[in-house]
């Protein structure tokens, strides 16, 4: 009788849920950059976001592929992870598409605590695995959260404030959207560190509760 082994959460999603959230976000894309005489997509790099936004979504998965492609036996993608760190992207695209951010004062600073959280809740699961112990993966997590929080901010200042209409605002803005982009990464680490507590490893049969098949 072959042994059964319990999955993580993450692999459980099937692979058309991250599929579905790439094309709602190209979808939205397309229609900021394309239709025109829609105000609230004016001067917001759309263009830019269109070729950038795909790619970064495109990254965890082909890393994992990269970093799987040679091993004789995969295991299945963690397609729950990927979803997660392509999930925030989709946010921000459809706060734009129904004016969130204009027409609610706290959307913005909830989207970066959140939009951090999902990220790198995605990013922890997939590191998840190889890192041991506990706090040193909320440490990893919550790092690398707030590198990714300085380069968004770097990317916002580079590719509309540096030219737009909050430059006077833009510093206070930065530092708690960073502040905030950290605090969601050091949650998602410690939800995830909790998370992997409770799940038995799967290469370990006698904690996922089953007996480790006699050797032949």
């Amino acid at each position: 009788m072959r042994p059964v082994t319990r999955r993580p959460a993450s692999r459980q999603v099937p692979w058309l849920v991250p599929a579905l959230v790439l094309l709602l976000t190209v979808g939205q894309l397309l229609v900021a950059e394309y239709v025109p005489g829609i105000d609230r997509f004016a001067d917001k790099a759309f263009g830019a976001r269109l070729i950038a936004y795909p790619l970064l979504m495109l990254t965890a998965p082909t890393c994992w592929w990269l970093a799987n492609r040679r091993r004789p036996r995969r295991d299945a993608p963690p397609w729950g992870a990927f979803a997660l760190v392509m999930a925030p992207f989709l946010v921000d695209v459809t706060g734009n598409s129904l004016d969130l951010y204009d027409a609610v004062v706290w959307w913005d600073d909830l989207n970066h605590f959140a939009n951090w959280a999902l990220l790198c809740a995605g990013l922890g699961l997939l590191l998840g695995t190889r890192v041991r112990p506990d706090w040193a993966l909320v440490t990893l997590v919550t790092g690398l959260g707030a590198v990714l929080a300085i380069g968004w901010e770097l990317g916002e200042w580079f590719t509309f404030i540096r030219h737009g209409t909050e430059l006077d605002t833009a510093y206070e803005d930065t530092l708690a959207d960073e502040a905030l982009g950290t605090l969601g990464a050091l949650a998602a680490g410690l939800v995830v560190a909790s998370l992997r507590r409770r799940t038995p490893a799967p290469e370990d049969p006698a904690a996922a509760g089953v007996s480790a098949p006699a050797s032949r």
